[in-house]
């Protein structure tokens, strides 16, 4: 056989593959036998065996293969991936379906809803209908490239049926069966247990060995497009039946809803029936289908206006309070923590729950000996519900809140308008802990290896005091070889991980330095405001307040922070360290569009809506979903719809694309 017959042969071997993978996985109609597939699998390994210049990245026989990585790349997505507000109960479904009408009082809504499969939101890019990379969803703007483990999981498929761009979003789960039998295999080999299918998940898809994931049998349900210059659907319903006819797999139980009180009904039908599927979810997602009415109604600043997570009432479970403990914070919040006897929830072991604070716990009248109903709110975070007094005996022990902080002895104070107790000590040994594993945690400078045990030990060790000490460790090798389970790999890691930080935006420090209500939306926002970490130590409350979003409660936090002597001191410690301490600014001529804000709608002729919004923001404009006064421009191309007539009523400036070109000097 010659090359040219070989390609022919693989093409079709390839084809014949891909399309009962997409019957199997897509349509659930196999028309073969699993040995019959089997062994079109063997040909085809025979094949490129025989011509090894044959084998392609989106072959099926490269789903398992490569070697291991040795850390995870970041990916940004090019639309964010927002997480979606919940309705924890009826009422508050209702509510989102009122705040929709209201915001768009004149349409007509229809409501598509699916199930909210437990698993890890991932986005899969493809390109001229290749593979080419995914992604975890990370913080929403950035994730982890997890493209190698992805490419392991037999329903995503690896070639489009289309060769289109686009990103798709997806849930990877692992069904219950695949669970309980690794939970078996893990067992047998005297390894800990996974808690539930989504954590046993989300571990195999953080894998640095594809091989791993491969042997997990995981699965993926997509739900949606994220960017796309190929596909541009009008409903969300109409998108994923694109995606089902590009090969995706899609949730078969997804159903178009008019009324309100239909949408509720088919939420509580599945309580119940959920415990029927061979897939974990934790409750339904209800959108709005018209994606024009989606732009309309816009985002927040953390999840879309036009789409909600109907989440299940909490699994409850009755347990005994055999202690109850106070936890100390990075800002020196002192919580009680009910101890429990064990109790399985929601699939997890639960051995303690948060009593919140002082006055919970009185409003509660939670006692040592009680027994109480725990649940996890939102599935997620163990709480006691109430206690059961008809079974108190007259032994329980009623528990007071410390005077002292129980991890350094200062005095536990409560401030007029708080709730909580805290510690105001600034050295206090839990707060000092808590401080640092919060700097060297994913979402602030992504320290990988620094977790809470490894903090631990070096603060045990003297090695580090404060979260400027880190950054001397690369001159301590010796002493962190000594310490227990860390080896010559393991430091050179963490020591590689602690220089790599150093290049991380302010944004990511100014977060990770812990100053109470700034968390990572702020930190931006200031950082885009100031540029410097010296501007924004010398700004006013009144300057800070300038921030959007900024209020008189975070001024106030920020320059109390930056007032502290100690303060002053750890920043020039960075600094002295090598951390970014300053963006860079751009020079005003290359910002035309510096300060406008401007709304996108309908099609133009020559950019997509992504292409046109990225030119917009890297001149210095903003774009936003809605439009308002405060709109600069909207750039309308075909059918623009309600947008474009708001523009008129409110005489916003109205661009086509050649005047969007014009404002970018672009020629």
């Amino acid at each position: 056989m010659d090359r040219q017959q070989a390609l022919e042969t693989v093409e079709k071997l390839r084809q014949e593959i891909d399309d009962h993978n997409y019957r199997y996985h897509v349509l659930d109609e196999p028309q073969i036998s699993d040995a019959e597939f089997d062994d079109l699998m063997q040909k085809l390994e025979a094949m490129e065996a025989q011509f090894p210049d044959l084998v392609t990245p989106d072959s099926p026989t490269q789903r398992v293969g490569g070697k291991p990585l040795e850390g995870f790349e970041q990916i940004t997505h090019r639309v964010p991936m927002l997480s979606l507000s919940n309705a924890l109960n009826i009422e508050d479904l209702r509510d989102f379906v009122r705040r929709a009408i209201r915001l768009v009082p004149e349409a007509e809504l229809e409501f598509v809803v699916e199930l909210k499969v437990d698993g890890l939101a991932v986005s899969l890019q493809y390109e001229e209908g290749r593979f080419v990379r995914g992604a975890t969803r990370g913080d929403g703007e950035v994730g982890e490239d997890i493209t190698h483990n992805l490419r392991t999981v037999q329903s995503i498929p690896l070639r489009l049926r289309k060769p289109l761009t686009l990103e798709v979003r997806g849930e990877v789960y692992m069904p219950r069966s695949s669970f309980l039998k690794l939970n078996e295999e893990r067992q047998a080999q005297g390894q800990p247990l996974f808690a539930n299918p989504r954590n046993a998940a989300a571990g195999s898809l953080r894998q640095l060995d594809p091989k791993v994931a491969a042997e997990r049998n995981l699965d993926m349900v997509s739900y949606g497009l994220g960017y796309s210059s190929d596909v541009t659907p009008s409903s969300h319903y109409d998108a994923l039946m694109t995606l089902k006819e590009l090969g995706m797999r899609i949730n078969p139980h997804v159903v178009v809803l008019r009324e309100l009180e239909d949408v509720v009904s088919y939420c509580e039908s599945w309580r119940e029936k959920r415990y029927e599927l061979p897939f974990d979810i934790d409750g339904l997602v209800i959108k709005i289908n018209d994606r024009s009415l989606q732009e309309e109604l816009g985002t927040t600043a953390k999840s879309p206006r036009w789409a909600i997570a109907y989440k299940f009432p909490a699994e409850q479970a009755v347990t005994r309070v055999k202690a109850i403990t106070v936890q100390v914070g990075r800002i020196g919040t002192l919580t009680p923590l009910a101890e429990l006897e064990p109790v399985t929830l929601a699939g997890t072991v639960v051995k303690r729950a948060s009593l919140h604070n002082e006055d919970i716990l009185r409003e509660k009248d939670v006692r040592v000996g009680d027994h109480v109903i725990v649940q996890k709110a939102g599935d997620i975070i163990p709480e006691v519900v109430e206690v059961v007094k008809s079974k108190r005996t007259g032994a329980e022990e009623p528990f007071e809140m410390p005077k002292h902080c129980p991890a350094c002895g200062s005095d536990a104070t409560r401030l007029p308008g708080e709730v909580a107790l805290r510690c105001f000590n600034p050295v206090c040994p839990a707060q000092v802990m808590e401080r640092i594993t919060h700097f060297a945690s994913r979402s602030a400078m992504d320290i990988e290896g620094m977790g809470p045990a490894v903090v631990l030990q070096l603060l045990d060790a003297g090695l580090i005091a404060d979260v400027a000490d880190i950054y001397s460790l690369p001159d301590k090798k010796e002493a962190l070889l000594s310490l227990e389970r860390m080896g010559e790999k393991s430091v050179e890691n963490l020591l590689a991980a602690i220089e790599k930080s150093k290049k991380q935006p302010l944004w990511r420090l100014l977060y990770g330095l812990g100053i109470r209500f700034v968390g990572d939306r702020t930190a931006r926002l200031l950082v885009e405001h100031f540029n410097s970490m010296e501007k924004l130590m010398a700004a006013s409350a009144e300057e800070l307040e300038a921030v959007d979003e900024v209020g008189p409660k975070i001024a106030q936090s920020v320059t109390e922070f930056f007032s502290l002597p100690e303060s002053g001191e750890l920043i020039e410690r960075l600094r002295a360290a090598g951390l970014k301490l300053k963006e860079e600014e751009a020079e005003a001529k290359d910002l035309p569009l510096q300060g406008k804000t401007f709304v996108l709608t309908g099609t133009l002729p020559t950019y997509s809506r992504d292409e046109a919004a990225e030119l917009i923001e890297d001149a210095g404009g903003r774009v936003t979903g809605s439009v308002s006064k405060k709109t600069d421009y909207v750039v309308a191309g075909e059918k623009a719809g309600s947008k474009l007539e708001k523009a008129e009523k409110l005489a916003v400036t109205i661009l086509d694309e050649e005047g969007l070109q014009s404002l970018l000097n672009i020629e």
